[in-house]
């Protein structure tokens, strides 16, 4: 895969300025600490070696300079590390936000097939190791550079032959290295995979504690963490397994390199070609040539966990939504509220089967109509064209009279209100979840918009009123006060199309009542689709339409379809039957 380099370094360009000024930093520290050896050569090779009479004072003067270096030293690595840590967080913070809005905008069928708990582990765990390679790659590359390059110059003019002599060993070295990091890119890769499996495992159970429970079956979520989290141990052994080969392999050279100089350097004293202040210094020069290389196995992990982490983030940042804004796309105004499907054909996937057959149909303005048949006719997924939660994958979806691919995503959405069987309630207060209808909405119109509702009454017997934590998902409330909530977050966004997916159907007789009288109350003089289970609390609706996978087969009232003793008729008595 081509690796996006301009993408990759565009995230420095807001802190360009303070990051150069920190590589600028990191270079001046590596120069300051170059001369500490040159330093100790002068004395032991000149001043101790000369008139010793006025050696001290030379020394002392010497150890003033080197005092003044090492504060320079210490508060040049204070400002590296405080500052470069600023920027890499700063990075990874940019990025996050960007991920996280990059998701918003992806469409359904990207969430149908991903999993939560893989997602999260990219915006988290893969950004936080990048922001490490973001702060410590370039500045650990211009600290090690400088003095492996600048101790190499250094040695070459105390002894050239003997420099040479260490020299021999790069090119193994270096293949060596790189044949490892294509090995540990592949294990990291494989982690980052891992982890995510186990993040999605313990989201899915945990989402569904309350149904583990309830069946016991505590000891099969275990085992399904425990399998996943042992393929996680097993990918993090085979790393383990390649870095310790890569760490001794590197440590092996170190030694070889150590042991090359002892010996080498002992030899040439011994013919009179190199003294020993020379050799001394040549070993303390030594360690700033290896220290590079004993970081080396610390930085290429940093360099391969921050690529594999950057490559995981284009691999989302990539992906186009499926639905978007044409050109020139339009925004509404003044919505009436009629529905067209022109011979609609919808499969969710090229490789599955048509789900809806060029379907055909038309909602009036403030019709109100409901959608019945057996399961998987394709009732849920004609609304869900509505919306553009998916795009038809023929013909066409009109709203007064305009194709929906041709309004603005926004705009098209902000005037279709859906209430849905499984309601989604937002960590927070009651407040919060019905302000989410319409975000600027004052305190009198939330209150309002609940007593449509008929939440009122129930919100202000819970312990803190509109102001009372709800809990996740809303767990804190019955089913039915649920409900209420999310048709009070309809009512504030007022909208002039409606869509109740089966809105009822798991609620028990009495909530199913007050709940009705709710979705009545919001129905009055909008557009009103309505996916009905229960057919008995649709026997009003203006016309009903028989959906089954051969498409629409019977429209018409109640009493007319009845009368026609066809499909709605069947369908009617059987549940009629099953409710007997």
């Amino acid at each position: 895969m081509h690796f996006p380099f301009k993408k990759f370094f565009s995230y420095y360009k807001p802190y360009l300025t303070l990051f150069l000024s920190i590589l600028v930093c990191a270079f001046i520290v590596s120069v300051v600490t170059l001369v500490f050896p040159l330093l100790v050569r002068y004395i032991t090779k000149d001043v101790l070696a000369g008139d010793l009479s006025t050696a001290l004072s030379k020394v002392y003067w010497i150890g003033g300079l080197m005092l003044v270096l090492v504060a320079i030293q210490n508060i040049g690595n204070f400002f590296v590390d405080y500052k470069g840590h600023e920027v890499g967080a700063r990075m990874e913070s940019d990025m996050r936000s960007e991920l996280f809005e990059h998701m918003q905008k992806l469409s359904f069928s990207f969430y149908d097939k991903e999993k939560t708990g893989q997602l999260m582990s990219r915006i988290t765990n893969d950004l936080l190791l990048l922001s490490e390679l973001y702060h410590h790659g370039p500045e650990d590359y211009v600290k090690y550079l400088v003095r492996f390059i600048g101790a190499f110059v250094i040695l070459y003019f105390i002894n050239a032959p003997l420099t040479i002599a260490v020299f021999c060993f790069l090119p193994f070295l270096i293949v060596f290295v790189l044949y490892f990091n294509k090995l540990l890119n592949k294990a990291l890769r494989r982690n980052k995979e891992r982890i995510g499996d186990v993040n999605a495992q313990v989201e899915d159970s945990l989402s569904g504690i309350r149904v583990v429970k309830s069946f016991a079956n505590e000891f099969i979520e275990i085992e399904k963490f425990n399998r996943e989290n042992n393929r996680f141990l097993d990918s993090r052994k085979k790393t383990y397994k390649a870095e310790a080969y890569f760490f001794n392999g590197v440590e092996t050279f170190i030694q070889l390199i150590t042991i090359t100089v002892v010996i080498f350097g002992s030899a040439l004293i011994a013919g009179k070609t190199l003294d020993l202040a020379d050799l001394i210094t040549f070993l303390l020069y030594i360690s700033f040539m290896i220290e590079p290389i004993q970081r080396l196995t610390h930085m290429s992990m940093q360099f391969q966990e921050g690529i594999t982490g950057f490559q995981r983030f284009m691999e989302i940042m990539n992906l186009m939504p499926a639905i978007k804004n044409n050109l020139n796309a339009i925004t509404l105004n003044d919505v009436h509220g009629e529905i067209e499907f022109k011979q609609a054909t919808f499969r969710y996937e090229d490789q599955l089967d048509n789900v809806l057959v060029n379907l055909s149909l038309r909602v009036q303005p403030g019709e109100y109509v409901a959608l019945v048949g057996p399961s998987g006719a394709g009732k849920t997924t004609l609304c869900s064209l509505i919306p553009r939660f998916y795009d038809v994958t023929d013909g066409e979806v009109l709203l007064d009279g305009i194709n929906v691919r041709d309004i603005d995503l926004q705009s098209l959405r902000k005037t279709i209100g859906v209430v849905q069987q499984d309601v989604y309630l937002f960590t927070g207060t009651v407040t919060e979840n019905i302000r989410y209808g319409n975000p600027s909405a004052n305190d009198e119109e939330i209150i309002a918009a609940a007593k449509h509702a008929n939440a009122h009454d129930f919100i202000m017997n819970l312990p803190n009123g509109y102001n009372s934590e709800i809990g996740q998902r809303g767990v804190k409330l019955s089913g039915g006060q649920k409900q209420r909530l999310s048709i009070a977050r309809v009512f504030l966004k007022n909208p002039p199309v409606l869509i109740f997916d089966e809105a009822t159907s798991a609620l028990d007789n009495e909530s199913e009542s007050i709940v009705k009288e709710s979705l009545e109350s919001l129905a009055k003089g909008r557009t009103t689709i309505v996916i009905a289970h229960r057919l008995s609390t649709i026997r009003n609706a203006e016309r009903i339409i028989v959906l089954t996978e051969d498409g629409i087969v019977e429209q018409g009232t109640h009493t007319a379809l009845l009368a026609r003793d066809g499909a709605y008729a069947h369908l009617y008595s059987k549940q009629f039957e099953f409710q007997v």
